[in-house]
C-alpha cells in the first residue's frame, strides 16, 4: 500500500481569489447561478451544499424548551443549525438526484470529511462515472477521472462551473461563511406556519463578510430545532435559490434531514436532491487521509 503524502504545500497552486469583501462583491444575481450541460460529462462533475454538501457532520439537538426571546437566543438556535452542516468529522454514502428540463441523472457517491477543510467523495454508480472522484483541501479543489487517468485541479477561472453537473458550483465548496460569525441574525417571525411551530430569522450579512447574498431566510421547527427551509436572495431583494430539508431520521445516534433539496428560482422545476442512506459520525479521520493519491485510489 503506498504511503499517503499530503498535497505538497510548495506545489503550485492556482488559487480562486474571494470576491472582494464589502456589499458591492456580494451582488450576485440568480442569472448567475450554474446552469448544467449533459454533453460536458465527467469534467462537469464535481459539494457543498453547499460545501455543506460533503462535509455534512451534526450535533445533538438542544432542548426543545429553549425560546428564541433575545438575540444572544436566536444566535445560539441558527449556531445550531449551521453546527448541523459542519462538524469535525464524517463518513457516508449519498444519493443525488438531478433534475433539469432536459434530462434527469441519478449518482450514488461515497464521501468523507474533515471539518471544513478537508472531503473526498467518491462516484460508485452509474459505472461510466465510477472512480470519478473530487478533492477539497482547504480552498483548493482537485478531480480525477480514472476514463483517463487524469488528475485535474480546477482553476479560479471554472470555480463557477457545475458541481457534480448539479445546481452548485465549485465556489460553493470552498466558501467559508458563517452565519452566526458573517451575518446579523433577527427574528422575523414566529408561530404557526402550515401547522408548524417555527423561528423564521433574517440574516443579512456584516459589512466586511465574505459572502455573495444579499440576504437569507432561515426557518426552524421550534419541537427539535431542525432546519426547513433556506432562501437566499440576490441584490435585486428577490429569492435566487431555495433549500428544503427533510425526511429527518436518527443516524449514528443523531437526529438529521436525510433529504436536502436546491431549487432555483431561475429554473422552475428543476432541483438538486441528496438522499443520505448512511452517516456516522467522529471517525478516525486525519488530514493524511485527504491526499492526491487517495483521490485516485479505490478507498
Amino acid at each position: 500500500m503506498p504511503s499517503h503524502q499530503l498535497i505538497p504545500r510548495e506545489a503550485p497552486i492556482d488559487r480562486h481569489e474571494p470576491p472582494r469583501r464589502g456589499r458591492a462583491a456580494r451582488r450576485v444575481p440568480s442569472s448567475n447561478l450554474p446552469r448544467r450541460d449533459p454533453g460536458r460529462g465527467t469534467l462537469g462533475l464535481v459539494s457543498a451544499a453547499a460545501a455543506f454538501l460533503i462535509t455534512l457532520a451534526i450535533v445533538p439537538a438542544a432542548p426543545a424548551s429553549a425560546q428564541a426571546g433575545d438575540s444572544d437566543t436566536a444566535r445560539e438556535i441558527v449556531q445550531h443549525v449551521d453546527d448541523l452542516l459542519r462538524g469535525e468529522s464524517s463518513h457516508g454514502r449519498v444519493t443525488m438526484e438531478v433534475v433539469t428540463d432536459r434530462w434527469t441523472r441519478s449518482m450514488e457517491m461515497e464521501m468523507w470529511s474533515l471539518g471544513q477543510n478537508y472531503s473526498l467523495v467518491r462516484v460508485l454508480s452509474p459505472a461510466r462515472e465510477a472512480g470519478t472522484a473530487t478533492l477539497k483541501v482547504e480552498r483548493d479543489i482537485w478531480n480525477y477521472l480514472p476514463r483517463v487517468d487524469r488528475t485535474i485541479r480546477v482553476p479560479g477561472s471554472g470555480m463557477g462551473g457545475s458541481w457534480m453537473g448539479s445546481h452548485f458550483t465549485y465556489d460553493d465548496l470552498v466558501r467559508e461563511s458563517s452565519m452566526v460569525d458573517d451575518y446579523e441574525i433577527e427574528i422575523s417571525f414566529e408561530g404557526e406556519r402550515d401547522g408548524t411551530e417555527i423561528w423564521e430569522f433574517s440574516l443579512v450579512p456584516l459589512p466586511e463578510a465574505p459572502v455573495v447574498w444579499e440576504s437569507v431566510e432561515l426557518e426552524v421547527r421550534k419541537d427539535d430545532r431542525m432546519p426547513i427551509e433556506m432562501r437566499y436572495f440576490d441584490d435585486r431583494g428577490e429569492v435566487a435559490r431555495t433549500m428544503h430539508f427533510s425526511n429527518f431520521q436518527t443516524m449514528d445516534g443523531r437526529l438529521v434531514p436525510t433529504e436536502l433539496s436546491m431549487h432555483p428560482e431561475d429554473a422552475p422545476g428543476e432541483s438538486t436532491t441528496l438522499f443520505y442512506e448512511h452517516l456516522e459520525f467522529n471517525t478516525d479521520l486525519d488530514a493524511s487521509f485527504f491526499s492526491l493519491q487517495r483521490l485516485r485510489d479505490e478507498t
